[in-house]
């Protein structure tokens, strides 16, 4: 009997719903230069003279300030020793000084004029000379990279992502609570869109309804929502049209919001009207892959383990080996912090030792091709006495919130 899905009108689960938010914590000024030393005392062990950070999430992690991307150079050098110095076009230097938060100098080049050159200038300035390793933020377009390499040919320049990623890749105390909270937020907008299920329902109104359920808990909207039934769920990132609910469909929804800056991503599957007994073996397949994943998350151990243990469980199973189909086709989970993807990766082979602070995703999926797929995807961080779960794995195909 299915428990949770179905059986509620969209306004009466919406009402159901209140704001998550009232005591959440910005991260602190404090937080923020504790972030610059560490990078600074990597920068220096490393001999990284400097690094750009780009306008973006490295710029917002490091600097809390928020600026877009754009084919306007906007964003910051960050020596090795001393303060930051923002770069930006004339025009927007006074919109970036209320925006904030580490102070710095902010630099600006006229529309016509290099902004390459103007950076050149800014690190010549800071003492940087001919043979001094430049780090540019991993994420930096390469007509950025390129005029970088233009303007300063004598400066060694290198990705800096081994600099951001050994600050992002542990989250603080205070970064955790943001992803709690997201996610607790997230998952209540799970179980109020279980509610409202019926046959004949479409996904774009279930993907309408997720994104006013996560205004009602707080959030400006869904992050990004993917909804998905019947075959299409076998689509890891979904089809391009929407498809009507029938009776005996999976029901595979992944969705997040973002909470100060941080983020969440949960994925449900379950079954509406009843799931075949093909369909609830590879359910319980599939959450037993996601419990075996979590349970080889040991300090120390790398993060390459975590996927091997959920492909061994499949493969036990009778699915796989390795990415073929039905099975696994592709790792077992992703960081998660202020993008949605980020440092480190559950996929195979990869060395990374696990340590405390860092956050998952375990989503094992399994695809059939052509019938469907299912994919339960919770994340976990890992403490000194190794992982805790952010949100408990569902409870069964036929009740997915253990209502």
């Amino acid at each position: 009997m299915q428990t949770g899905i179905g059986g509620k009108s969209q306004e009466a689960a919406l009402a159901a719903l209140s704001d998550m938010t009232a005591d959440t914590q910005l991260i602190t000024h404090s937080e923020h230069l504790a972030r610059i030393d560490k990078a600074q005392r990597y920068m220096r062990e490393h001999q990284i003279a400097a690094i750009y950070l780009n306008a973006g999430t490295n710029l917002s992690y490091f600097t809390g300030m928020d600026w877009y991307a754009s084919e306007r150079l906007v964003g910051a050098i960050l020596p090795a020793s001393g303060d930051v110095v923002y770069i930006a076009p004339l025009f927007e230097i006074d919109s970036l000084s209320e925006r904030q938060v580490i102070a710095g100098d902010i630099v600006g080049w006229q529309e016509h004029e290099s902004p390459y050159e103007l950076v050149a200038e800014v690190l010549k300035n800071a003492g940087l000379s001919g043979g001094d390793i430049l780090g540019v933020d991993e994420a930096t377009a390469f007509f950025i990279v390129d005029g970088f390499n233009k303007a300063m040919p004598d400066l060694e320049i290198i990705n800096a992502s081994g600099v951001t990623a050994h600050c992002r890749m542990h989250k603080s105390a205070s970064e955790l609570a943001l992803i709690q909270r997201a996610m607790d937020m997230t998952l209540a907008v799970h179980q109020a869109t279980a509610s409202i299920l019926y046959e004949g329902i479409t996904t774009t109104e279930v993907e309408q309804f997720i994104h006013q359920a996560h205004k009602k808990v707080g959030a400006s909207g869904a992050y990004f929502c993917i909804v998905l039934f019947g075959k299409a769920t076998s689509f890891p990132h979904g089809v391009k049209d929407p498809q009507v609910l029938k009776k005996g469909d999976l029901v595979l929804i992944d969705t997040g919001c973002k909470l100060h800056g941080y983020l969440s991503d949960i994925t449900r599957t379950y079954s509406f009207g009843g799931g075949s007994e093909k369909q609830a073996r590879l359910w319980q397949a599939e959450k037993d892959a996601q419990l075996a994943a979590f349970a080889a998350a040991t300090n120390g151990s790398p993060c390459g383990n975590v996927d091997a243990a959920a492909r061994a469980s499949l493969e036990r199973a009778g699915l796989g080996p390795d990415y073929d189909l039905p099975g696994l086709p592709h790792r077992t989970g992703h960081g998660i912090g202020m993008d949605i993807h980020e440092w480190p990766y559950l996929v195979k082979d990869n060395p990374q030792p696990l340590a405390p602070g860092m956050c998952f995703s375990n989503e094992p999926m399994i695809v059939v091709p052509g019938e469907f797929g299912i994919r339960l995807e919770d994340h976990f961080y890992m403490t000194e006495d190794g992982p805790r779960w952010f949100t408990q794995p569902a409870h069964s195909i036929e009740n997915p919130f253990g209502l």
